[in-house]
């Protein structure tokens, strides 16, 4: 069990979870068969600096496409039906994670933030 298992999937609030660089040219840790494709990092990446694309045509993460709800320079939430993704951005890292329908999307974004602000914290 790696370290985003503990802090975001070991929680019970996220089902899966990615880190990669925050230029989105490698992929720190990943959760088993959460595929998150290059262009679909770049997208979000781009996102936290223009949200109106974000906005305009959603988020897709796994090849899922995903109803934006928030998206400003740090963080972007996407809503499908009754899951969600949320997306924090760190100095150096880009989290990316996914919630079941049994979450609240503010229990899974407040997993993702804190996590996002502890990595802030170390220089990350």
């Amino acid at each position: 069990m790696s370290w985003q298992d503990q802090s975001l999937i070991g929680t019970g609030k996220i089902d899966n979870a990615a880190i990669f660089s925050a230029a989105g040219d490698s992929v720190w840790a990943a959760s088993s068969g959460f595929a998150v494709k290059p262009e679909e990092v770049q997208h979000v990446i781009k996102g936290f600096a223009l949200s109106d694309p974000i906005h305009e045509k959603g988020i897709h993460i796994g090849g899922d496409k995903y109803f934006c709800i928030k998206a400003d320079d740090r963080s972007i939430y996407g809503k499908k039906g009754k899951v969600g993704v949320c997306c924090v951005k760190t100095k150096q890292a880009v989290l990316i994670a996914s919630y079941p329908e049994t979450v609240q999307p503010g229990e899974a974004a407040k997993v993702v933030e804190q996590l996002a602000d502890y990595l802030i914290g170390v220089g990350y």
